[in-house]
């Protein structure tokens, strides 16, 4: 009898007990929230060091988003996909993070400034965007940013480092892959108070005039920026963590050379931007040819034992910046024209994940570089040329006649020639069963035992040293100061030509600004953090010819086979219960 009861009860009741268990779960779920990452390159998947650092927050984290507005559907995709991730990274810690998305025409509370102007002083480029609305156009200042406030301190965060209005599916994707490597980036320079000592060595000609302001001027705020004359110290001291080594001119002597090699081994890192040989656009201003020739720097010995060699020749690409040059009319009136200049190749990132979203980088006169094989150093190259380049030996005669006319596409057919290389594992010391007793006693007198072999380090090594150098504006007044200009930026072209330059076909954003910042990053700051620029976002496409030819099939499967499978199974219910009340069907 009982058993009776409860199954007419069960039977009665079992929609309620049904209903009570779906409640059930889902105060469970929102309780306990879970999610499980099905995607291949784990998409919506944190690393472990940005839920350590995240749940190890003991003040507010406030974050305000300008991605709010009217904005193409680039855009909006792009503040899609970062409000799904700051929803991922406040379920890490929500009783410290908080985030909203803001106007950046709306202005801040009780005062009468917008948080464009805010930004702009922090340094965001806006960037101006003309869309199509409806029947007509409407335009739109985008600042494609976050600022995060922590203990007192903010921070921008940038969300896409381009400068163009119509960002594409290819730019999206990237974008969003890093996500996480620049929000948790910010995050961990707000947390940590301490900052990296980053030495810029002197005495070798290297150039500390204004050329380097712009380098200065991104290091100095976040890292211990100083100089150091290798011939004046005994040894690196420890205090460095970086060690910048510009454009020197004059040779290394093997006392030098010994410092670097041991700064090495003791797990310094080493940050080189090379020029191999002696190839200056001032040698053209007053004569149009010039020869250019080795530098006799003295360190190909030392980057030969570490796993590279700089080339002494030059690299020419079809892909190129472009100078002014005269092309006819008489001195009194010349004719001038913009012609590209194949000495100034514009460089393309490679696949590494330390170069990952970058544009253009512009170089002049570079070198290439060769891998050597060299046990325990992973090679990796960040820089490459394009698809139609060359290179060639020295002496070699640079004239500025060779570009005024069409040059021979049959001779730039090199494709990707090396400029910059990534060396990662443990270094063998050059000096090893070399260095003399008298320089080894010294080296005991000073406190630092001779090391054979580093710990498992790594170091850059780039075939060109103007490309982190800043050239000047060309003042437009007689006897008015020049201005100088972000790295890799052509002054021509960036100032009297700057509408000539973006209505025709000459003006490309270069990223050299950001190929230095990462490298510094990459060398000094936490490597699990660094590792998270490796999460890539795959773009699958969809085949748009068979979609054309498959448009109906796909149609049915998906409209008509979903309703033929809910009333084939809601007869077959049909025919169990005739047949389980009657007995029949």
């Amino acid at each position: 009898m009982e058993k009776k009861v409860s199954a007419l009860l069960l039977g009665r009741y079992g929609w309620l007990w049904l209903l009570l268990l779906l409640i059930l779960l889902n105060v469970l779920m929102y309780r306990l929230p879970a999610r499980l990452d099905l995607t291949r390159e784990k998409r919506y998947t944190l690393s472990r060091a940005t839920r350590d650092i995240v749940k190890k927050l003991d003040d507010k984290l406030k974050i305000q988003v300008f991605l709010k507005g009217d904005f193409p559907s680039g855009f909006r995709k792009l503040a899609n996909s970062t409000n799904d991730f700051l929803l991922m990274l406040k379920e890490q810690n929500s009783a410290r993070i908080q985030y909203e998305f803001i106007r950046p025409t709306e202005k801040f509370p009780e005062l009468n400034l917008t948080y464009a102007d805010t930004l702009i002083k922090l340094g965001a480029l806006p960037i101006n965007l003309t869309f199509q609305k409806k029947e007509s156009q409407a335009s739109n200042i985008i600042f494609p940013v976050a600022r995060m406030t922590y203990n007192n301190r903010q921070l921008l965060v940038p969300l896409y480092t381009g400068a163009r209005s119509r960002i594409s599916q290819e730019e999206i994707n990237s974008a969003e892959a890093l996500l996480e490597y620049q929000f948790v980036k910010a995050i961990d320079k707000l947390t940590d108070t301490t900052k990296p000592g980053i030495a810029y060595s002197v005495g070798n000609g290297e150039p500390t005039d204004g050329r380097t302001y712009d380098l200065r001027f991104l290091l100095q705020e976040n890292y211990q920026f100083g100089i150091i004359d290798l011939n004046q110290v005994r040894y690196i001291p420890d205090a460095v963590d970086l060690l910048m080594i510009v454009k020197p001119s004059l040779s290394f002597t093997e006392e030098e050379k010994l410092k670097i090699d041991q700064f090495v081994m003791r797990g310094g890192k080493l940050l080189c931007f090379i020029d191999n040989l002696y190839a200056e656009r001032d040698s053209l201003q007053f004569k149009p040819e010039t020869i250019a020739y080795d530098r006799n720097l003295n360190l190909t010995d030392l980057f030969f034992r570490y796993g590279i060699r700089i080339n002494t020749d030059l690299v020419m690409d079809l892909n190129c910046d472009v100078i002014p040059l005269v092309v006819g009319g008489n001195s009194q009136s010349p004719q001038i024209e913009f012609l590209r200049w194949n000495y100034y190749p514009f460089l393309l990132p490679s696949s590494s994940g330390l170069t990952k979203g970058l544009g253009y980088v512009a170089a002049k006169f570079a070198n290439s570089m060769d891998s050597i094989a060299v046990n325990d150093i992973k090679k990796t190259p960040l820089l490459v040329t394009s698809a139609h380049s060359r290179t060639i030996g020295t002496p070699a005669l640079i004239s500025l006649n060779e570009n005024k006319d069409e040059p021979e596409h049959a001779l730039f057919k090199k494709n990707a020639i090396p400029v910059a290389f990534l060396l990662e594992g443990r270094f063998t010391s050059f000096y090893k069963n070399r260095i003399g007793k008298a320089q080894a006693d010294t080296l005991k007198a000073m406190g630092q035992e001779f090391k054979e072999f580093s710990v498992p380090n790594k170091m850059i090594i780039v075939a060109d040293g103007d490309m982190v150098l800043n050239d000047f504006v060309i003042p437009k007044e007689p006897g008015a100061s020049p201005e100088p200009l972000p790295m890799g930026w052509n002054r021509y072209t960036y100032t009297q030509y700057i509408e000539q330059a973006q209505g025709g076909q000459w003006f490309v954003p270069v990223s050299n600004r950001e190929f230095l910042q990462n490298c510094v990053e990459y060398l000094v700051s936490n490597p699990a953090i660094s590792e998270t620029r490796n999460k890539d976002i795959v773009l699958r496409l969809l085949d748009s010819r068979k979609t054309d030819q498959q448009k109906l099939k796909w149609q049915l499967i998906n409209i008509a086979v979903p309703v033929f499978v809910i009333i084939f199974f809601g007869w077959i219910y049909q025919q169990f219960r005739r047949r389980k009340y009657t007995g029949s069907f």
